[in-house]
């Protein structure tokens, strides 16, 4: 019985170590069908699917378990701005994989649409670069996440932060990233992500687990009326009560 097993294990290993690179080949081929200078006005399924899917396989691969609180709050009825804290670069990958099924398009540095394969990937599913260099480009940006959320084509993801934050508690936060809930008159969903920052420092020897805490929405009704500041303030105040 040990022989049985210990064959089975073995060809599972050898189908694995064979299909990830034939997997990645495929997804860096339909990659190249995606242009960079196209401002896409709809989300792709297939897109989706493929970045959704690739990223399980990698999670899956590297050890992460990902356990999501609060995932009922979440709107049904409208699209929504989520925000959240940044501690690492696996948290949008991880949001992304854990919300497969919302939609989510992330607002993220230009730097990030030049990593190979994915950075065609992500902008096909319209996620938007942002010109933190540049006040008025980065009002673009804003503008275009607001109208993609009143069409109706994605959920917008935002780091208030603007950075990835290494220390305790919660950087100052860049109130524009607010204002396209209010352009766009739709709630802030309101989230934290704890465990993130270890995944570097635990792979490969140890597991890692990340939480993704869904904490509460704010109405559109009641941020329409407020400053960016005072709703910056509300937002971290319930981020730091989970942090």
């Amino acid at each position: 019985m040990g022989t049985v097993i210990f064959w089975i294990i073995f060809w599972i290993v050898i189908a694995v170590l064979a299909f990830c690179p034939l997997y990645f080949i495929f997804l860096f081929i339909v990659g190249l069908f995606v242009d960079m200078n196209k401002e896409y006005e709809h989300d792709s399924k297939f897109y989706r699917f493929l970045l959704t899917n690739s990223t399980a396989v990698a999670a899956k691969l590297i050890r992460i378990r990902v356990k999501v609180t609060g995932r009922e709050l979440l709107p049904k009825d409208t699209r929504y701005l989520l925000v959240c804290n940044h501690r690492s670069k696996f948290d949008p990958i991880l949001t992304w994989y854990a919300f497969g099924k919302e939609q989510l398009s992330f607002i993220s540095k230009p730097e990030n649409f030049k990593v190979p394969v994915y950075g065609r990937i992500i902008h096909r599913c319209l996620f938007m670069a942002i010109d933190r260099e540049n006040p008025r480009n980065a009002m673009k940006t804003v503008n275009r996440a607001a109208d993609l959320l009143k069409r109706g084509e994605v959920n917008v993801a935002v780091y208030p932060e603007g950075r990835r934050n290494y220390d305790e508690g919660l950087l100052p936060f860049h109130g524009a990233m607010f204002k396209i809930a209010q352009k766009a008159n739709v709630p802030i969903v309101v989230m934290t992500a704890k465990g993130t920052y270890e995944i570097q420092k635990n792979f490969p020897l140890h597991r890692s687990h990340v939480e993704l805490d869904v904490l509460g929405v704010l109405s559109a009704e009641e941020i329409k009326g407020m400053k960016t500041t005072a709703i910056g303030e509300r937002v971290a105040g319930i981020m730091n009560k989970n942090l």
